[in-house]
């Protein structure tokens, strides 16, 4: 499993591919051009438009972005898709909280981390991401209303999407997988790939510091940190028993909708 195998051949769209020809632990395989993930579509050419709307008849598109994300990089619509924006960050607590990088990092946030990377700040938000994510009231209300309406589109392909496409794209992913039946080591296969596309960036930026909290904080936020989102994983199999609970008591997704989601989207 890798980016090449998995791409959806968009080339002004970053870290864009799918699921189709995953194969699941009972057997069953993941269909082909439906379920897709990726980076934002705010410099998306005509032709990956084009080729969003005639191949893979994209039917909706999940924005998990920001407030301010979006503003300052609205996506382009894609004719006959419903964009559905669903923030998985709460942008005031987290501001109230603490539990961000400033805004200003995201201007140029591999210069930004290499010289902030020592702070204990901004390597305590590193480690705390994905835990707060699969913790919070606020952003597990966003992916049960996510995974929901997945279970009610019908027809055409599927495209969520954060800035980068690794750390809330990867989150769906994650849940999503889990409700076909994929087990941990196909989530953490899946969530992993991002890192084979921001691979260089990440070993540029690293190659500046001099601690491994330093370059544990780089590979979160330019890439994705798979020892950081295993131990959030950790943490939902402990206090809900697994990841599949988490979905049925947590998220709400009931047995009759993981059977929508398996009859549409494998074979």
């Amino acid at each position: 499993m890798n980016f090449a195998t998995q791409s959806i051949g968009l080339d002004s769209v970053i870290n864009a591919r799918e699921f189709g020809g995953y194969r699941l632990p009972d057997g069953r395989v993941i269909k082909r051009g439906l379920l897709l993930r990726g980076g934002a579509f705010h410099r998306i050419s005509d032709e990956d438009v084009r080729k969003l709307r005639e191949v893979y008849h994209l039917s909706k598109v999940f924005d998990f972005r920001t407030s301010m994300e979006v503003k300052r990089e609205p996506d382009k619509q894609i004719d006959g898709a419903l964009n559905i924006w669903m923030p998985a960050f709460n942008e005031a607590s987290q501001a109230m909280e603490g539990l961000a990088l400033p805004a200003e990092a995201y201007v140029d946030l591999g210069g930004w981390l290499v010289k902030n990377a020592w702070q204990k700040k901004v390597q305590e938000v590193a480690r705390s991401m994905y835990v707060e994510m699969v913790t919070s009231d606020f952003t597990q209300m966003q992916y049960a209303g996510f995974l929901q309406n997945i279970v009610n589109t019908e027809s055409g392909a599927v495209y969520w999407h954060c800035s980068q496409g690794k750390d809330r794209t990867g989150l769906g992913a994650a849940l999503l997988l889990t409700a076909l039946g994929a087990d941990r080591k196909l989530v953490m296969e899946d969530f992993g790939i991002s890192n084979e596309f921001y691979r260089e960036e990440v070993d540029r930026y690293c190659s500046m510091v001099r601690t491994e909290d330093e370059r544990a904080a780089i590979r979160t936020f330019v890439g994705v940190n798979p020892d950081y989102f295993g131990q959030a994983l950790d943490l939902v199999e402990s206090r809900y028993g697994s990841l599949m609970n988490f979905l049925t008591d947590i998220l709400c997704l009931s047995e009759d909708d993981m059977k929508i989601l398996r009859q549409r989207y494998t074979e």
